[in-house]
């Protein structure tokens, strides 16, 4: 394999006409320079240099590579340009995704942080509920995904393990009642989910719709889904027309509210731990670490929300 220091010397001595020229050139040692030629000479397997007294002349091999040199060691200078600036985070890109309810939250000010800290670096994003950003992480379309479960005792779907990812927790996130205004609980402390067993409900994500059936069974029934929609603004106008009951995380509710909604702490207490996922690899890349560092600081901003939906 020819390797760029090679070519530099072919190019020197073509230019300089002679080694010692050639290596004065290069700040090399005329020593050096000739040992990098004969090295080059045994991988190509043929002469590229015709010795001649003091003075020395390329071979026809000798000159191809001379020729080809500038245009090949310009584009591997360029490259090595480019790289630095991608590991001096002076460039770079990161394809993030979110499911949609850190989307309106955490996502916003994590991609201020990112371009307030290293403005030429570029975080393309895209929403998508869990199983869809780890699908993409996992075949290589996004390099941050956005995830959620709910609690250590519900576990990831299949086709979802976490195994071959780098995860880094970003914040705990409590799941609370949403019911009208004039519900007979809205004005409870709390509400446990046995009292529930007769409400209507309104279900959203197939992650969520799956929590809020595990909780209903291990309150000893199978809710009543009236409504299914994954779009929390919907979800909140249901409630409000006493079309049902629903459960809504906090962090929905720091994005968005309803006069008409009151939204109380369950029993027994429900969250999803929200999380921030790559690969091994790519966590060693500066601009995904700070990608990385910027959700967390977001994350840490994030006010708790326990106080503000009486």
């Amino acid at each position: 394999m020819i390797d760029a220091a090679g070519l530099r010397v072919i190019k020197a001595i073509s230019d300089e006409g002679s080694f010692t020229a050639a290596a004065a050139a290069l700040g090399y040692s005329q020593p050096a320079v000739s040992q990098m030629v004969r090295r080059l000479e045994e991988k190509t397997g043929t002469a590229l240099v015709e010795r001649l007294g003091r003075s020395v002349r390329l071979t026809e091999a000798g000159q191809v590579l001379a020729r080809t040199a500038t245009p090949v060691l310009s584009a591997l200078e360029a490259a090595e340009s480019e790289v630095a600036a991608i590991a001096g985070l002076r460039a770079g890109r990161v394809r993030l995704m979110a499911f949609p309810s850190a989307s309106s939250t955490l996502v916003p000010r994590a991609l201020a942080l990112v371009k307030e800290r290293f403005p030429d670096v570029k975080v393309s994003f895209a929403e998508a509920e869990p199983p869809e950003s780890l699908a993409s992480l996992r075949a290589g379309d996004c390099d941050v995904a956005v995830a959620f479960t709910y609690d250590d005792a519900d576990p990831l779907p299949a086709g979802e393990d976490l195994d071959p990812f780098l995860t880094r927790g970003l914040l705990h996130d409590d799941v609370r009642l949403a019911v009208p205004r004039d519900h007979p609980l809205a004005a409870a402390e709390s509400v446990r989910m046995e009292e529930l067993s007769d409400a209507s409900w309104i279900a959203g994500c197939p992650r969520c719709r799956g929590h809020l059936v595990s909780l209903a069974q291990g309150a000893g029934y199978a809710p009543d889904v009236a409504f299914e929609t994954e779009d929390y603004v919907t979800v909140l106008g249901l409630v409000a027309e006493g079309l049902g009951v629903a459960l809504i995380p906090e962090l929905i509710l720091r994005s968005t509210s309803h006069p008409d909604v009151v939204t109380l702490p369950l029993l027994p207490s429900s969250r999803r731990c929200v999380f921030a996922v790559t690969t091994p690899d790519l966590q060693r890349v500066p601009a995904v670490t700070a990608t990385l560092e910027a959700l967390a600081d977001a994350a840490a901003r994030v006010p708790s929300a326990q106080h503000a939906h009486r």
